[in-house]
């Protein structure tokens, strides 16, 4: 587990709607976090049906999904969960803070 926190951005650069991913600086772990209606929620930014990248694919807003471009997997940006197949296992989620003006997450697994 991560103790130290990865800076992802400042504050004012992920503006509700928006997402932005980075890496865990100690364990390397892709991580996308996104703005929902002012809320910050992080997740690994890897589909779990094909390990393609979260980030690339399609936000939306009104349901608080997040859609794999790859295959079409949809995901639940609050807590991970899939929503559809060809996914079935829930992505990891992460802790997201603001603090010193920034965007701040870490991967938190044992």
């Amino acid at each position: 587990m991560s103790e130290t926190w990865t800076f992802v951005c400042a504050s004012t650069e992920l503006l509700p709607g928006e997402l932005k991913s980075t890496f865990d600086e100690v364990t390397g772990t892709p991580i996308v976090v996104f703005n929902l209606d002012g809320e910050l929620y992080a997740l690994e930014d890897q589909c779990t049906h094909d390990e393609f990248d979260l980030s690339s694919g399609t936000f939306d807003t009104a349901e608080g999904s997040i859609e794999c471009v790859l295959h079409g997997a949809r995901f639940d940006i609050r807590d991970g969960r899939a929503l559809c197949a060809p996914a079935y296992s829930p992505v990891a989620k992460f802790p997201v803070k603001r603090e010193h003006d920034g965007v701040w997450t870490r991967d938190d697994r044992d």
